[in-house]
């Protein structure tokens, strides 16, 4: 495998286990850290980030995208599309493959939860007032943050080194403390398809439906923000 998928590959499937992992840990029964909340899911969440963007970096890929909205991103800004489909393959791929270690971790944890869409939750995103126009709007709006203060910080606040995997986690934070009661901030669309396949596929005890009425929202909405956001950028750069 060339070591750019492998790094995409293995920091995605570290960013999904982290980051579904703390909802999991926050959401399932009889967990030690069930009723956390959301300060514990929004800090779990950067941490992920910041986990799988130095695990990326180290397993081959220096661009570190994890994301198929900030690989969109990159390439609206540079012009070079080259990299877009390859990244998108393993990004899915990674998402998928730690969605299933969720599941193993908290495998006796399923059983034990009632509640099918709590579950649901463990691996994708849903909104907390349905709204599609909304939904897709907080999805643009939170991906174009995303994108483009992480693109500020690689281009113009030029962090000392090992310091920008930590500033990027940040921005994640504070997008999830601010931004992420709408709808659970995918912001990613291999973040929130690739783990909803794994939930759609693996035999999760007492699981309900995959909620794919709602699966295109955070797909589109980041690929949209992504694109504005590295429009906007290549404008003011």
């Amino acid at each position: 495998m060339d070591k750019h998928l492998l790094g995409e590959f293995m920091g995605t499937l570290v960013l999904i286990l982290l980051g579904n992992g703390v909802v999991a840990n926050v959401c399932l029964r009889q967990s030690k850290a069930e009723g956390a909340g959301w300060m514990a899911i929004a800090t779990g969440w950067a941490m992920a980030v910041m986990a799988g963007v130095f695990t990326a970096i180290a397993c081959g890929s220096p661009d570190a995208h994890l994301n198929p909205a900030v690989t969109l991103g990159a390439a609206v800004i540079s012009g070079d599309w080259s990299k877009f489909v390859p990244y998108l393959a393993a990004q899915m791929a990674g998402a998928f493959t730690g969605a299933a270690l969720v599941w193993l971790h908290f495998l006796p944890h399923w059983r034990e939860t009632p509640d099918a869409s709590t579950k649901l939750a463990c691996f994708c995103t849903s909104p907390a007032i349905r709204n599609p126009a909304a939904n897709l709007l907080s999805e643009i709006i939170g991906t174009f943050v995303l994108v483009f203060v992480a693109n500020a910080i690689a281009a113009k606040a030029a962090p000392a080194a090992g310091l920008g995997p930590w500033l990027v986690g940040a921005v994640v934070w504070s997008i999830g403390l601010s931004l992420g009661g709408t709808t659970g901030y995918a912001i990613n669309p291999a973040r929130d398809l690739g783990p909803r396949l794994a939930h759609a596929v693996l035999p999760i005890a007492k699981k309900g439906d995959s909620n794919w009425s709602y699966a295109a929202i955070p797909v589109i909405g980041p690929l949209i923000g992504a694109a504005l956001a590295g429009f906007v950028f290549h404008l003011v750069s």
